[in-house]
């Protein structure tokens, strides 16, 4: 009785702890690591934008950083381009090349649309050698159409930035980001890319009917007008 009691007792205790994972699981603050964004459920929510779905990936296989050393940062240091920051010491030795990839899904809270993306990269050194990085972004619709292709190289310490126009704008948007460090002689790191989205609201079809049958109105009386004026 009293193993049974016990063994009841510790599946309940799990059962219990399972539950309390699961729960958790859904909006987190942030910074966090990209480790803990990957979990399935879990989003991070910046101005009215959530980011959610985040994969990553290296190879080869197993280099530094894996996701729990990289942190994902809210960006808001451009006005009107609210969104996300990965940062993590992206690393290539000498001789060797090194890709990281990442992915996550852009969906906007207020049923607004993304009509642009701004990148900008930054804390490159190549400790004097040739090293370099390059980093690639493709973003797509929900059914997979590419909507921006930016490419961008690295060579230099600084930043280097550009926008994007998304044509169609979206509501929600795919990013397939990718990081290709080059060891050059002495090899190279890379450490920041900042990511931010403007977006543009959509008139209510509410609104849109008032403004229509204001305009019918307005037309209407200039018509009773013209009479009495002549």
């Amino acid at each position: 009785m009293t193993r049974r009691f016990v063994f009841g007792l510790a599946a309940g205790l799990l059962a219990l702890g399972l539950g309390s994972f699961e729960t958790r699981a859904g909006l987190i603050p942030l910074p966090s690591s990209l480790a803990t964004l990957e979990v399935a459920g879990n989003f991070a929510d910046v101005a009215n934008l959530r980011f959610s779905d985040f994969t990553y990936s290296v190879s080869p296989i197993a280099t530094p950083p894996a996701a729990g050393g990289v942190t994902v940062n809210a960006f808001t240091s451009v006005p009107g381009e609210p969104g996300i920051s990965f940062n993590g010491a992206f690393f290539a030795a000498a001789n060797t090349i090194v890709d990281y990839a990442i992915t996550y899904i852009v969906t906007t809270t207020d049923g607004s649309l993304i009509s642009d993306a701004y990148l900008s990269l930054s804390g490159f050194a190549n400790f004097g050698g040739d090293g370099r990085v390059a980093i690639g972004e493709t973003i797509y619709d929900t059914v997979g159409n590419v909507i921006s292709e930016v490419p961008f190289s690295v060579f230099t310490p600084g930043m280097t930035v550009d926008t994007t126009l998304l044509l169609p704008p979206q509501r929600t948007i795919v990013v397939h980001k990718d990081i290709t460090v080059f060891g050059g002689s002495e090899g190279a790191v890379f450490s920041f890319a900042n990511q931010g989205f403007s977006t543009t609201s959509v008139p209510e079809p509410g609104s849109m009917a008032l403004l229509g049958i204001g305009l019918i109105g307005l037309l209407a009386a200039r018509r009773r007008l013209r009479p009495a004026s002549a």
